[in-house]
């Protein structure tokens, strides 16, 4: 085998060093927690982004079902650090979903109110969740 050449092996040994640097973190990974919390939020954004009178609730559902998923698992993963926060959030989807199912049933002026009432503890119940969350995600 030859040797290689100075500048070649110096080129080498930067690319190395260089590339490798980007395989290497001080920080640790995040909690799946912090995961969970951004899939939530990204589902949000997207159901805010909905024309229901354009396009129906049928574009809607889907974001539903994946937003129920999703506040599952993330009660799952906050429930272990952040247990009354979790507690709090989860409650409160528990009384938005009767609250819609009632409202679905009978839509009357008390039975909508009380569907933004309970929409207005899952956004509460979301902050506290956030806010207990900030120092690990």
């Amino acid at each position: 085998m030859g040797r290689i050449p100075g500048w070649t092996a110096i080129t080498l040994a930067f690319v190395l060093v260089v590339g490798a640097g980007g395989c290497y973190s001080d920080e640790a990974a995040a909690p799946p927690v912090c995961d969970s919390f951004a899939a939530v939020q990204n589902t949000v954004d997207h159901i805010r982004e909905v024309n229901v009178s354009e396009n129906g609730l049928s574009q809607l559902r889907p974001y539903l079902t994946q937003l129920r998923e999703q506040l599952t698992q993330l009660y799952t993963d906050a429930r272990a650090q952040f247990a009354p926060q979790a507690d709090r959030l989860k409650a409160a989807v528990d009384q938005l979903e009767a609250a819609l199912r009632t409202a679905r049933d009978d839509p009357s002026a008390l039975n909508l109110a009380a569907v933004r009432t309970t929409v207005t503890a899952v956004r509460a119940g979301g902050q506290d969740l956030r806010a207990a969350m900030a120092q690990t995600c």
